[in-house]
């Protein structure tokens, strides 16, 4: 979601007021199913047929009570043709089927697949999912419509995170106001949670953590202070929120304490340049640790190191990494050579892109090695395939056997493209995904075909 606080400086048209996701009757307050109707209409002849319920009390008239009973009839007989007509109209709207593109020979693995969150353009409500199948050698672009054809408005505005917990898989749509819930086995709603202005998702012991703007889409130098909201993953329900510092992006948790870079995308120039650890036993934050202006990324490492990337302020400040020991909470590295848009840990390595567009539009794909803290490369991709790439966006890679990912925005408008390479930085194949590519998560069960 790299675009959608302080990239706001940079696309003044994305100031548009983003559009609201519709709600509608039915699970929750966002699906429209069969039957949802039927019931509501079910429960109000209920209400009508109880005793005494259109009669003038136990002393109305027998002409009355027989004039309302035939008022119930006609109207029994109204609602009867009105569902009859309505099941009849939604039989026969169409389905939207995914599209399935061949990219690669099946594979057999631990990892059977992963599903690919696009953000969509600010204000176009073209939130979308997709899903690579590694046992079929398949790219399935936009799922979601076709396993939820009854929900309204589909995903919404603006994908920024995606992540599987517990038989779940929790997408953070950031500009409706909403953390989707679907089962990862089936990609089927299962329930929403509203949070304002929600960015990332972490968890923990039973609990999601969302970190939240708490505010609407707007570059303002009052802008409140952020929070991070805690919800149980059993009822999907808000239990506490802890306030931290201004705009807070991602999160990581090592023992019990949980850490969100705080970017103050909303106030430039005078960001924010803390990081804030929550104690998740209180759930209250004990203490903010000065580092880069402008946080976003985090990644914890085997040796109890976060490194956090800092975005700068994109004029006269330049992006850099630092690292954070988790034991003492304080910065006892900076990488000033390491400009950072995004990362991905495999192992010992930290592979990093960046894309500076206020620097020359500076793009570069470096390798780190953690333990030592010595950048090992200043490109991970080594055939070629890099000049191709017009805007990286969203990088992963497959914990196991090593494949990285990268995502292309391209021109933010239209469909972008993923790019896969063998461990050693060569292309494997590469394919067309929906708006914005950015968020990738892999899973070990294989999402079930469509019935």
């Amino acid at each position: 979601m790299y675009r959608q606080a302080t990239n706001l400086l940079r696309y003044p048209q994305q100031l548009i007021k983003p559009l609201p996701r519709p709600l509608s009757t039915g699970e929750g307050s966002r699906a429209l199913r069969k039957g949802s109707v039927n019931d509501a209409i079910t429960s109000l002849l209920n209400r009508l047929l109880r005793k005494g319920s259109l009669s003038c009390g136990e002393s109305g008239e027998r002409g009355f009570i027989l004039a309302s009973r035939g008022l119930v009839l006609t109207l029994i007989l109204f609602l009867f043709l009105f569902l009859f007509l309505l099941s009849s109209c939604r039989e026969e709207e169409p389905i939207d089927p995914s599209i399935v593109t061949p990219v690669t020979d099946p594979v057999k693995g631990p990892v059977k697949g992963f599903f690919l969150l696009n953000e969509g353009n600010m204000g176009s409500n073209k939130a979308s999912l997709d899903y690579f199948d590694y046992e079929l050698g398949n790219y399935h672009r936009n799922i979601y419509p076709e396993r939820n054809p009854f929900v309204v408005k589909e995903l919404g505005d603006v994908g920024s995170d995606i992540k599987i917990y517990g038989g779940k898989l929790y997408a953070v749509i950031n500009c409706s106001n909403l953390v989707e819930i679907m089962d990862v086995h089936t990609a089927k709603h299962v329930a929403t949670v509203s949070v304002p202005n929600c960015r990332y998702i972490t968890f923990d012991k039973g609990f999601a953590y969302v970190s939240s703007y708490a505010g609407p889409v707007d570059v303002n130098p009052n802008a409140r202070r952020g929070y991070v909201a805690k919800i149980d993953t059993v009822d999907f329900k808000v239990k506490k929120e802890c306030v931290v510092g201004y705009q807070p992006e991602e999160m990581v948790i090592t023992g019990d304490k949980l850490y969100v870079a705080n970017s103050g995308g909303y106030m430039p120039p005078v960001y924010d340049n803390t990081i804030s650890v929550i104690d998740l036993i209180t759930f209250t934050e004990t203490k903010k640790i000065i580092a880069g202006v402008n946080m976003h990324r985090m990644k914890l490492d085997a040796y109890g190191n976060i490194w956090v990337s800092s975005r700068g302020d994109y004029l006269d400040t330049p992006s850099k990494t630092y690292v954070i020991d988790s034991k003492t909470d304080m910065v006892v590295d900076v990488l000033h050579d390491l400009p950072c848009s995004n990362m991905a840990l495999y192992g010992d390595s930290l592979l990093v892109y960046s894309a500076e567009r206020f620097q020359a539009n500076a793009v570069s794909y470096g390798v780190v090695n953690v333990k030592t803290r010595k950048v090992l490369s200043r490109n991970f991709i080594t055939d070629g395939t890099e000049k191709g790439i017009r805007m990286p966006y969203g990088i992963a890679v497959n914990p196991d056997n090593g494949e990285i990912f990268v995502t292309d925005a391209r021109d933010y408008l239209t469909p972008g493209k993923l790019y896969c390479f063998y461990p050693d930085g060569k292309k494997h194949w590469e394919t067309t995904t929906g708006d914005i590519p950015a968020h990738i998560v892999f899973t070990y069960r294989a999402l079930q075909a469509v019935k």
